[in-house]
């Protein structure tokens, strides 16, 4: 297991053990954070632990043109029940993110150290956040990191049924329009892969990283 430093440097990714575990330690500053997702790495950790650097050998992704839109969803889309609004309410949106109980998940990944270091790229412009509205209601909403050309979703949250589809969705069709070559899911769910995510291998992914779509 590699130590992290002072120094600005990551590891290779090849690196990382059998379960996707890179290295320990650091911080969390935006030139480290940055470094990392563009290297194909990203933190994951509890509040108890040290600070954790994951690159697994499969990384889920979603291509934007594979999105999958069921029928039920094309009428909430045409329906008029959501509204979506982009980098209003940053904040609010990793603070629900990290309130939702996730099944075998005890506690949060989203500490308050992690909170405010996302907070801190969403103000150098890294961070971006997708919100969804029921009339004035703040119901559902993601957040990521928008390297350009892909965009390293981190989490997101619904406090009604299908609000969270309907931001994810919405997110796929506009990197479409912009040509954008991937969205970074990370690790596998039934429910990204039902929204048509799927999983490549990690030098797949490293590639796309670096190549950016004309």
């Amino acid at each position: 297991m590699f130590f992290l430093t002072d120094e600005l440097a990551f590891p290779p990714i090849q690196n990382a053990n059998s379960e996707g575990l890179l290295a320990v330690g650091g911080d969390l500053s935006v030139e480290r954070l940055i470094l990392a997702y563009t290297s194909g790495i990203f933190p994951w950790f509890n509040d108890d632990s040290l600070i954790l650097w994951w690159s697994p050998s499969r990384r889920m992704v979603l291509f934007p043109h594979k999105i999958k839109i069921s029928k039920s969803m094309k009428k909430v889309l045409k329906s008029g029940q959501f509204r979506l609004t982009k980098n209003t309410c940053f904040e609010a949106v990793i603070e629900e993110c990290s309130k939702i109980k996730r099944e075998g998940q005890e506690g949060t990944w989203i500490t308050d150290n992690m909170k405010n270091a996302y907070i801190e790229l969403y103000k150098a412009g890294y961070a971006k956040s997708y919100e969804v509205w029921e009339g004035n209601e703040l119901v559902g909403g993601l957040y990521g990191i928008d390297l350009g050309h892909v965009f390293c979703g981190e989490s997101m949250f619904s406090r009604v049924s299908n609000a969270s589809k309907f931001a994810f969705i919405q997110l796929a069709q506009e990197l479409e329009r912009k040509h954008y070559t991937v969205i970074d899911c990370q690790l596998y769910t039934p429910h990204l892969e039902s929204l048509g995510a799927e999983e490549i291998p990690s030098n797949e992914f490293l590639k796309l990283l670096k190549t950016k779509n004309e």
